[in-house]
């Protein structure tokens, strides 16, 4: 009997995920890291011309809406077109978007297609290859299913080290379009891979978990045309008031995307649907964490534009002697997630239940906060002139410490204290988390324009390390709202997975 082929002894099937995640993660990490300076670039330096604060605010909802879409795509797989496919046509209209926006040509509409067309293929991609991970191991095999996502985001942070370093490179000279044509070339290899190695799925993924019927499909289909309609409509009489501006729009996308998880926590909250009083303790004590996230994630996720425009232009990028591109500092984190998450799985191992996850956010955000007090004093520096670009390499380096304390734990705790009607809904909820931080950061920028980067680096920073101190402070009650250390009324629902290296999926 011939023994089944294995990839690093899990099922052949996690090669295929393992590329094709790492490849979408490439093109991801790659356009990131470049997209900002793009924008901000002047027209003779083949960019879009737009303000630093601009370009910061518009990175913002761009990434914001990349976490947001994780669940109409989730719903989609779900209900209509099955995981696999999902996955499929997700990296098809990524593909599409870099390819739109590395057509070279000075108009401004094929960038903003290229951006639309990837919102739309990760909303597809990101939120079903990770259920598709999560198939390829029977129910039971709880250990072998952790080890299979360890390795599957190994591959997220190979693609996220490599891509500012190749993407980077490549767009150097004002050679923007061709920057985007790699990402393009990368989402292209990763679905290649993904259907040559169709087979080795086994099926896993082909067909909805809970298919809509004819009838439904076709009304649900019909809302959302005419939802996208009334969208359109909007937007083009606001433009023709002439006051439309880029500006107002993304604050505009941030109000939205604010709303959406108080409109989220207030229908759960307010509404009967059968929650214990447990319950709804529990979901006080989480939206308390989510807060803590969200603001975690607005200072985290500067790195793209903010702290990219500082290595650009106020950085000496000289690494042990040789230059580097401003984009390459882009690769620090994910460095440092593959060197310190076995550290820190460890770390949490031996602390076992002594640390609480109140005490982790509150670590988070203090880790967080001191990389932008590091930021502050880099900025005074700056001011005499460029400064080394090792006080990047420290500022990323403390920030993935509060990463692996505050990620790793963020799907379990939803999971733990989901009331269970809402349960499958509210694992999406944890990414809005970032979606929230995401547009709230972008708009921060606009802050530069009354006071110096010192300045805003620390503003941003006491408002952090202040959550953090305040969140310790209350750890004991949230742990007892929480139900960390004693037995509730009534049973409570069951504990979820944890993403256990750092980087989000």
């Amino acid at each position: 009997m011939t023994s089944e082929r294995t990839f690093f002894g899990h099922p052949w099937g996690l090669a295929t995920l393992f590329g094709t995640e790492m490849w979408e993660r490439f093109s991801w990490y790659g356009l990131r890291a470049i997209l900002a300076t793009f924008m901000a670039a002047s027209p003779a330096h083949q960019g879009l011309g737009m303000t630093e604060q601009t370009a910061q605010a518009v990175v913002g909802v761009y990434g914001a809406l990349i976490y947001l879409v994780a669940l109409p795509g989730g719903w989609i797989a779900d209900r209509i077109l099955g995981p696999r496919r999902s996955v499929f046509w997700g990296g098809f209209v990524i593909m599409c978007g870099h390819i739109s926006m590395a057509v070279p040509v000075r108009s401004a509409a094929f960038v903003w297609l290229g951006l639309l067309l990837i919102i739309a293929g990760t909303g597809l991609l990101k939120p079903n290859i990770s259920v598709m991970v999560g198939k390829l191991y029977p129910e039971d095999a709880d250990a072998r299913r952790d080890a299979g996502f360890s390795l599957f985001y190994l591959g997220i942070n190979l693609g996220a080290f490599f891509a500012p370093l190749v993407v980077g490179r490549l767009a150097a000279g004002d050679r923007w379009h061709l920057g985007f044509g790699a990402a393009a070339v990368g989402m292209a290899l990763g679905l290649l891979q993904y259907v040559l190695g169709r087979r080795h799925l086994r099926g896993v993924g082909d067909r909805p978990g809970m298919p809509l019927p004819a009838d439904r499909r076709r009304r649900v289909l019909t809302h959302a045309g005419l939802a996208a309609a009334a969208v359109a409509v909007l937007l083009a009489a606001w433009a023709a008031t002439g006051t439309f501006s880029l500006d107002a729009f993304t604050v505009v996308l941030t109000v939205v995307i604010l709303a959406v998880p108080v409109a989220y926590f207030g229908y759960v909250m307010l509404g009967s649907h059968d929650l214990t009083a447990d319950e709804r303790v529990r979901m006080k004590a989480y939206v308390w964490l989510f807060v803590a996230a969200a603001i975690f994630w607005m200072l985290y996720d500067l790195a793209p534009s903010k702290l990219l425009f500082f290595a650009q232009n106020h950085t000496d990028l000289s690494l042990f002697g040789i230059r580097i591109q401003a984009a390459t500092t882009q690769s620090f984190n994910p460095l440092f997630i593959m060197i310190f998450v076995p550290v820190f799985a460890a770390l949490w191992v031996r602390l076992g239940s002594r640390v609480s996850t109140p005490q982790k956010f509150a670590f988070a955000l203090v880790m967080v906060g001191l990389s932008f007090v590091v930021m502050a004093l880099a900025a005074a520096l700056a001011g005499a002139g460029r400064v080394s670009v090792w006080w990047l390499v420290l500022v990323y380096l403390i920030q993935v410490f509060g990463e692996l304390a505050l990620s790793p734990v963020g799907l379990s705790v939803t999971a733990k204290l989901a009331p269970q009607a809402f349960k499958g809904q509210m694992l999406g909820i944890w990414f809005i988390a970032t979606s929230v931080g995401d547009a709230v950061g972008g708009q921060t920028g606009r802050l530069s324009q009354v006071m110096s980067d010192p300045a805003y680096f620390l503003t941003l920073a006491v408002m952090a390390i202040v959550a953090g101190l305040a969140l310790l402070m209350f750890t004991r009650r949230l742990r007892e709202m929480m139900a960390e250390h004693h037995e509730p009324a009534l049973p409570a629902p069951g504990g979820g997975p944890s993403d256990t290296n750092g980087r989000r999926a």
